[in-house]
């Protein structure tokens, strides 16, 4: 059969089909994508089996000759079709693999020449070449989920100085809590998104890792050299004992980094759909021109991008336990963990990519209301400022908790007006009438003001200065 070349490039290649790893388009950037394509896995085969045909050649133990590995270099090749026609006879996907790249290697061999495919795959076992391609794959897809993480820390920090003075209320439990500025959530999400990228740094150098050992590890056909070459010219780092397979808590971390980064964006995530609810939007996702809410009710501007964050987040933490499991296997080897694997791994990695497009996308475009956040701050009638006159009735000379009983006290009244839709005096004002609340009109003023909480928050952002990714 006629032999078609394949592109000579390990890595990017234009998104086609997907056959073997579970693909969804609508949530597939082209870049990440490619990375899971059979087209950059075998290209990657292609290129470990190559370079350990120049590594024996070198070491000059095994019979191959310099020459016989510039031939297998240049002559090398495969096409997914080959191999897929290849692997319903063999039921093997590597020896699929080795068989279609002789057919290219030995296809121009003058007649009664020795074969140089023969030299293919020498003393090597198929973990050794499944396992180190699959670390290699996963630092390619680790460096762009580096990239996202980089680009929305780095604007959430910019958009952090950009609302630092601007006045919101602080909630804990879903209530109104203590004033605070707008922009501490944009720097809590950028510090949050600064230990996404240092978990996934130190993933990366435990994924990076390549075994070229042979069966059960003991190198029992194959030199060590060969190994060290072909993880330096991939640099990777040869495993200092790998058993026939990398050991799997390898790639539970890296599973486990990419849910604590999926997790960081659900929980942003929901925040901007907290803050986009009716009865508080202080912000909400961007609305595009010609964007439709609701079919039903036309009035709607849903925060579907957010939600659609956070339900992906399910996915990826889900798939953290499929690598937990994956850590037991039998012995020195079982392939329990590898049909999971073609889908977890690629499907985490596809889904945390789309995921932070998409929160790039509504973080940098967020739209926000300040009027209306300053608004929400007075919404419980001065409630949110117990706390200061607690600690104000303490330096008069009485108890904390004589003072707790006033505070709450009129505090409790207030509530029943908010709860009643009641339109009652002001927290203020019940003090001012509360005989056992002696604070002057100075103190009241003082305690009142909400910049008087947020008299240090210049040192919260003199240390997001400091921040870098």
């Amino acid at each position: 059969m006629p032999l078609r070349k394949a592109p000579a490039v390990l890595w990017p290649y234009p998104l086609a089909s997907a056959k073997g790893v579970v693909v969804i388009n609508r949530y597939t950037r082209p870049a990440m994508g490619a990375i899971w394509e059979l087209q950059n896995k075998f290209s990657i085969w292609k290129e470990i089996e190559v370079l350990a045909c120049e590594a024996q050649a070198e070491l000059g133990q095994a019979g191959i000759t310099k020459e016989e590995a510039q031939w297998i270099r240049d002559h090398a090749d495969f096409t997914v079709e080959r191999i897929d026609e290849i692997e319903q006879v063999t039921n093997h996907d590597v020896i699929a693999f080795t068989t279609c790249m002789a057919e290219y290697i030995d296809a121009d061999v003058p007649e009664g020449k020795e074969k140089p495919s023969r030299w293919v795959h020498y003393g090597m076992t198929s973990s050794d070449l499944g396992d180190t391609a699959l670390s290699y794959q996963i630092t390619q897809a680790i460096d762009i989920i580096l990239d996202d993480v980089k680009q929305l820390g780095e604007t959430c920090k910019r958009r952090a100085f950009e609302f630092q003075n601007t006045l919101c209320v602080g909630r804990t439990h879903g209530i109104h809590a203590e004033p605070m500025t707008f922009g501490m959530k944009f720097g809590s999400w950028a510090w949050a998104l600064k230990r996404a990228q240092t978990r996934l740094e130190q993933a990366r150098e435990v994924a990076a890792t390549g075994a070229i050992s042979g069966a059960v590890g003991t190198y029992s056909s194959i030199d060590p050299y060969v190994e060290q070459y072909v993880c330096e010219k991939l640099g990777l780092t040869p495993d200092p004992l790998s058993t026939q397979v990398l050991a799997r808590d390898r790639h539970a971390q890296v599973m486990c980094a990419l849910a604590c980064a999926a997790a960081t964006l659900e929980s942003i995530a929901m925040q901007v759909r907290l803050l986009q609810q009716t009865d508080v939007i202080e912000a909400e996702e961007p609305f595009k021109k010609g964007q439709k809410g609701s079919s039903a009710m036309p009035h709607k501007r849903n925060p579907i991008t957010a939600e659609r964050v956070c339900g992906l987040a399910r996915c990826v933490k889900a798939n953290a336990q499929v690598a937990l499991d994956n850590v037991a296997l039998w012995f020195e080897r079982d392939i329990s963990h590898s049909g999971t694997e073609r889908v977890a791994l690629a499907d985490s990695f596809i889904a945390l990519d789309y995921m932070f497009g998409k929160m790039q996308w509504m973080l940098d475009g967020l739209q926000t209301y300040p009027a209306k956040m300053e608004h929400n701050v007075w919404r419980t009638k001065g409630l949110i400022f117990s706390s200061k006159v607690l600690l104000a009735l303490v330096n008069t000379g009485i108890t904390r908790e004589d003072a707790y009983v006033i505070v709450q006290r009129n505090a409790m009244a207030v509530w029943e007006d908010i709860q009643n839709a009641v339109d009652g005096p002001t927290y203020r004002e019940r003090l001012e009438a509360d005989p056992e609340a002696k604070l002057s009109k100075e103190t009241l003023d003082e305690i009142f003001d909400p910049w008087d909480f947020l008299t240090r928050k210049d040192e919260v952002f003199k240390r997001l200065e400091g921040l870098e990714f």
